[in-house]
């Protein structure tokens, strides 16, 4: 079956960095678009980056770009999460998802979940 395994997240303070990993099993990986979301207590998941099947097309959101950059390495099933200069509102769990038609910001167009990464940041 489909799995997507995050890992990574952890308690890191203002200022730090973290990378996160989702390594993707049970699916052809290099056909799908792979993104990034996060979500908090009581809040709805919100887009943070998503990147095409062959990696040549990103899409950060506002809040994030500059600081955070996806990637993917199609030889590993692995798409990465860098996180610079990270800000106690970045405190969320990190899902990635796969979609089979793009690499879009809409949650409803992705097909498959992760169970999600902690990551906590102390101010």
């Amino acid at each position: 079956q489909v799995q997507l395994v995050e890992s990574g997240g952890g308690l890191v303070q203002a200022g730090g960095s973290l990378r996160l990993s989702c390594a993707v099993s049970g699916l052809t990986f290099s056909r799908y678009g792979m993104g990034w979301f996060r979500q908090t207590a009581g809040k709805e998941r919100e887009f943070v980056a998503a990147i095409s099947w062959s990696g040549g097309g990103t899409n950060h959101a506002p809040s994030v770009k500059g600081r955070f950059t996806i990637s993917r390495d199609n030889t590993k099933n692995t798409v990465y999460l860098r996180m610079n200069s990270l800000k106690p509102e970045d405190t969320a769990v990190y899902y990635c998802a796969a979609e089979s038609s793009g690499y879009g910001s809409s949650r409803q167009r992705y097909d498959y979940w992760g169970q999600g990464t902690q990551v906590t940041v102390s101010s």
